[in-house]
C-alpha cells in the first residue's frame, strides 16, 4: 500500500472530552452476551438475569444451639422455686447446633441451662418460649425468592448464598473481548536488547491489566509495524474476533501516524483529538460496528485515554455503573498553570500536614510513566480555569487509599537516594506509612516547612560567608518558628564525567575552557548554590558555561544526561554517578540535614522517622551505597 496516499494530518480537533465520550457511547447498543458458568468461578462476574433460590435455607427447622429440644407448653411450670423435671424421649431429646428438630418439639433450651439428674432425667428452672433457639425453614433464604437482580457483581459471600440455595450454575454477562494492538517500528519485545531508537513495548501489558480490572477480557496482539497494510489487516482481524478494539500509537499527527486514515477508510471516525492534556490525540470510531479507540503512544496519555473511553465501553457492555474515585480537598504546594479551553490532568503527591491535605504536582510530561506510578491522586483543572496559585484549594481524585495518604510523611527539598531507603524501612515498620518526596531543592524545601506544606525538608545549603552548612539559612528563613535541624548525612559532591574522564575535567575552569556541556540543577538546589560559588571563586559567569540554563531536578537525572552525552559534565553526589557507571571527581564534602518543626519531631511520625534513621539496619544499607556517612547520632539543633 502506498504510504503517500495517507497525507499527514497536522491539526487535531479540540472536542470536549465529555462530548466525545457521549458520542462514542451513543453510537453503539453494546448488547451484552450471556454465558453459563459454575458458581465457584463467579467471583467478580456480573449476573445477566435475576437469580431465584431453588431451595430454602435452612430447609428444615434447625437447632440454633447445643441443648435439648422440648415442647414449650411442657415447661411453663418451671421456676427456680419449683424446678421441673423432664424425661428423655418423652419430654425432651438432645440436639446439637444444626440438628433437625423433631416434629413434636418447638423450642430448644441451651445445655448450660439444664441440670442433669440422671441418664434419663433433666431439671430446668426456667420455662421455654415457642421457637426459642430454633432456625425456622427459610430463615436465611426462602425457596423462589430473588437472591440477586441482574447487573449484580458477585462477591465471595454471594457465592455461598447461591450454593446454599442449591444453585450450582449461574448466567452471567460474558466479558467483552478487548483487542489491544501495539504499533510502531521503534517497539521491541522486552526480551530483545534495547539499542538507541528502540523502545520496549510495555503499554500493551498495562492496557491488558486495566481491561482485566474493569471486567473485560484482553487479547494482546504482537507488535504491528508502521505499515498501512499491516495496520489495516490487524484492525480488520480485531473487528472480527473482539467486541472492542484498542490500537496504541499512530493516533497523533506525525509523518507515520496512519491510524486515523485507515480507520476512516475501513470504518468511521467520530473524533480525532479531544481538549485534554495529556491524552489529546485520541481517535474514536468504529469498524464493522465494533468500537475502536486509538490511544497515544506516550504512556500517561494512553492510560488516561483508556480510562476516559475504554472503561465506559466495558461498563456499558457489562451493564454496570462506572466506578468513581474518592475525592478530597487539597491545598496546592506549588502553582499550576493551565491553558484555557483544555482540561489538564495533573498527577500529584498528597500528604496530610497539620490536619490539611497538601498536593504537590509531579512532572506533567506525558511520557513519564513513573509520574503516574508515584501519584497519590489526579487533580483535574477544568477547561475554563487558567490554573491554580500556590496555597489555593482544589479537588483531587485519589489513586491511593485515603489512610495511606493520611499517614504519609511529606518530604520536600533536595533530592537524595537515601530517602527511598528511608521510606522502605519506615514501611517495613509501619505498613500503612511511607515517605512522599518532592525533589524541589533545598530552598523550596525550607519554604514548604515555613508554609506548613511539608513535614520534613532535606537541605544542603552552603553559606559562602561562613563556610557553614544549613544553620544560617534555617535561622534566616524560618525565624520565629520552633524548628529542629536534625543532622543526617555527610556526603561527597563531585563532577560527573564519562568513564575515564575523557575531557580531563578537574575544575569549573576546565568546564569553561573545554566548552563542555554542563548539566545543571534547578534554582534553589544546594548543588546549584555550590556550583555558583565555584563559578564566583573562579571569576567566571554563567554565560561562560555551556548548558548552564538547562535544569534537572535530581542527581540521577543529571547523571543520566551525562551518561548519554560524552561531551557533558554534571555536579552531584557520588551514589548517582556510581548508579549510572560514571567516573566521579570529588569537589567537596557537604552536610545534608533534615529540617522539621519541633511539633513534628516530637510526634509519633517524627519519633518513628528518627528511630529508623538511627537504626543499625538503615546505617548499614546507606554504607552499602558508598559516598555517605550517617551522622544521625549527633545532637539535633532546636530553636
Amino acid at each position: 500500500m502506498d504510504q503517500k496516499r495517507y497525507k499527514r494530518k497536522i491539526y487535531l480537533e479540540d472536542k470536549p472530552r465529555a462530548q466525545a465520550r457521549e458520542e462514542l457511547l451513543a453510537a453503539f447498543g453494546l448488547p451484552p452476551q450471556k454465558e453459563l458458568i459454575k458458581v465457584e468461578d463467579g467471583l467478580g462476574r456480573i449476573t445477566a438475569a435475576p437469580v431465584f433460590a431453588l431451595a430454602s435455607m435452612p430447609h428444615y427447622h434447625a437447632s440454633a444451639m447445643d441443648g435439648i429440644a422440648v415442647n414449650a407448653a411442657d415447661t411453663y411450670r418451671a421456676h427456680e422455686q419449683n424446678p421441673l423435671r423432664l424425661t428423655y424421649g418423652e419430654q425432651f431429646v438432645y440436639v446439637d447446633t444444626g440438628n433437625a428438630i423433631p416434629a413434636q418439639y418447638n423450642a430448644v433450651i441451651m445445655i448450660e441451662n439444664v441440670n442433669v439428674v440422671d441418664d434419663q432425667t433433666l431439671e430446668i428452672i426456667e420455662p421455654a418460649t415457642p421457637w426459642q433457639h430454633i432456625r425456622p425453614i427459610g430463615e436465611d433464604i426462602v425457596q423462589e425468592e430473588m437472591i440477586f437482580p441482574q447487573g449484580h457483581k458477585l462477591r465471595p459471600a454471594d457465592l455461598g448464598s447461591l450454593l446454599a440455595a442449591r444453585i450450582t450454575e449461574i448466567e452471567v454477562v460474558k466479558k467483552p473481548v478487548v483487542a489491544i494492538i501495539p504499533t510502531g517500528n521503534e517497539l521491541i519485545e522486552v526480551t530483545e536488547e534495547p539499542v538507541s531508537g528502540k523502545i520496549i513495548e510495555f503499554n500493551g501489558t498495562v492496557f491488558a491489566n486495566f481491561v482485566k480490572e474493569w471486567g473485560g477480557e484482553p487479547r494482546l496482539t504482537g507488535i504491528v509495524k508502521d505499515e498501512p497494510e499491516k495496520i489495516k489487516e490487524a484492525l480488520l482481524e480485531a473487528a472480527e474476533t473482539s467486541d472492542i478494539i484498542v490500537i496504541n500509537a499512530g493516533s497523533s499527527a506525525g509523518s507515520k501516524d496512519f491510524t486515523v486514515h485507515i480507520i476512516a477508510e475501513i470504518g468511521t471516525v467520530f473524533t480525532h483529538g479531544v481538549a485534554a492534556r495529556p491524552g489529546k490525540p485520541v481517535i474514536l470510531g468504529k469498524i464493522n460496528e465494533k468500537p475502536v479507540v486509538g490511544v497515544p503512544g506516550y504512556p500517561v496519555s494512553a492510560y488516561l485515554a483508556l480510562e476516559w473511553f475504554v472503561r465506559p465501553l466495558i461498563c456499558r457492555y457489562l451493564q454496570i455503573p462506572e466506578p468513581k474515585r474518592q475525592t478530597i480537598k487539597v491545598k496546592l504546594g506549588r502553582r499550576i498553570v493551565s491553558t484555557m479551553g483544555q482540561e489538564d490532568f495533573i498527577r500529584v503527591n498528597i500528604g496530610n500536614v497539620n490536619g490539611q491535605y497538601v498536593a504537590n504536582p509531579l512532572t506533567r510530561a506525558a511520557g513519564v510513566t513513573m509520574s503516574y506510578v508515584r501519584a497519590d491522586g489526579l487533580l483535574v483543572v477544568p477547561a475554563d480555569v487558567l490554573g491554580y496559585e500556590q496555597g489555593e484549594t482544589a479537588e483531587a481524585e485519589l489513586l491511593m487509599p485515603l489512610e495511606e495518604v493520611t499517614n504519609s510523611i511529606v518530604f520536600n527539598g533536595s533530592h537524595d537516594l537515601t530517602i527511598d531507603l528511608l521510606s522502605s524501612q519506615i514501611k517495613r515498620e509501619r505498613t500503612d506509612m511511607k515517605i512522599i518526596s518532592s525533589h524541589v531543592g533545598s530552598m523550596a524545601g525550607l519554604m514548604a516547612i515555613r508554609k506548613g506544606e511539608a513535614h520534613v525538608a532535606g537541605i544542603h545549603l552552603l553559606d559562602p560567608d561562613t563556610g557553614e552548612y544549613n544553620l544560617s539559612y534555617v535561622k534566616k528563613l524560618l525565624d520565629g518558628m520552633d524548628i529542629v535541624l536534625f543532622p543526617f548525612l555527610r556526603r561527597k559532591q563531585g563532577w560527573f564525567v564519562q568513564e575515564g574522564n575523557p575531557l580531563s575535567i578537574q575544575s569549573v575552569e576546565d568546564i569553561a575552557a573545554k566548552n563542555a556541556h554542563f548539566v545543571n540543577r534547578q534554582r534553589g538546589a544546594g548543588t546549584r548554590i555550590l556550583f555558583d560559588l565555584l563559578l564566583k571563586e573562579a571569576g567566571l559567569a554563567p554565560e561562560n558555561i555551556t548548558g548552564y540554563s538547562r535544569e534537572m531536578f535530581s542527581h540521577l537525572s543529571v547523571a543520566a544526561e551525562v551518561k548519554g552525552n560524552p561531551d557533558s559534565v554534571g555536579l552531584g553526589i557520588f551514589p548517582a554517578a556510581k548508579a549510572m557507571g560514571l567516573s566521579f571527581i570529588p569537589v567537596a564534602d557537604e552536610e545534608y540535614d533534615l529540617v522539621m518543626t519541633k511539633e513534628f519531631f516530637e510526634s509519633e511520625k517524627g519519633r518513628l522517622l528518627v528511630s529508623v534513621i538511627q537504626s543499625e539496619e538503615f546505617r548499614r544499607s546507606v554504607n552499602q551505597i558508598g559516598g555517605y556517612e550517617v551522622v544521625a547520632g549527633a545532637a539535633p539543633k532546636i530553636g
